[in-house]
């Protein structure tokens, strides 16, 4: 699926450093020594799922990073905003494989975003695409550009939910077993969607 056009101006392709892309390509095809991660995604702007699974393809194309599975699809309520102010999202959660540091993949991150035309104007704003890193193997950093785990995870449903789905016996670094933080969080407005569908990349 060709979700926008590749060229010297795409900003996918351009997010990771030099000195880092040199560190990677070696490895590409084995992932030597590489670090689990997590990432959630989520759009309620366009065409949801076309933008999710293009994400998720885009994700796949980065040197250093390989996508190991793909949740189910679940529409959910928008966050943090009144009840019918937005359309539903589409969320889902990827587990992936990666040499790239957390700095790294998290601009990988935005500029998949921006390629998906996101806008930032607003807190808790609709949005054509959301790509948040929810976890970097055990990582807990309280960075202001990055904070690890996510520092809400264990309260959103949104992610907990289709995390669970792939790894059941998942951890958030911190905070303790998924399983163990669904129970205290409402799943209210979080429905699975079984006639839509991501793939794993091939």
């Amino acid at each position: 699926m060709t979700a926008f056009a590749k060229g010297p101006t795409d900003p996918t392709v351009q997010p990771v450093p030099a000195s880092v892309v040199e560190k990677v390509d070696a490895a590409d095809t084995t992932l030597h020594n590489p670090k689990r991660a997590v990432i959630s995604l989520g759009a309620n702007l366009g065409n949801r799922l076309e933008t999710l699974q293009g994400a998720i393809d885009a994700l796949e194309d980065t040197p250093g990073v390989r996508i190991k599975a793909v949740s189910p699809v679940y529409e959910t309520e928008p966050w943090g905003v009144e009840p019918g102010s937005q359309p539903s999202y589409f969320n889902a959660v990827v587990v992936l494989k990666t040499t790239l540091p957390p700095s790294s993949l998290l601009e990988r991150a935005h500029a998949v975003e921006e390629a998906f035309h996101r806008v930032r104007d607003e807190r808790w704003g609709a949005r054509t695409l959301d790509v948040d890193i929810v976890a970097y193997a055990d990582v807990v950093a309280d960075d202001p550009h990055l904070t690890l785990p996510h520092p809400r995870a264990h309260e959103r449903a949104f992610v907990l939910v289709p995390w669970h789905d792939v790894e059941p016996a998942a951890q958030l670094p911190g905070r303790g077993a998924v399983a163990d933080l669904l129970d205290t969080v409402p799943r209210d407005g979080v429905e699975p969607r079984k006639d839509l569908e991501l793939r794993l990349p091939e």
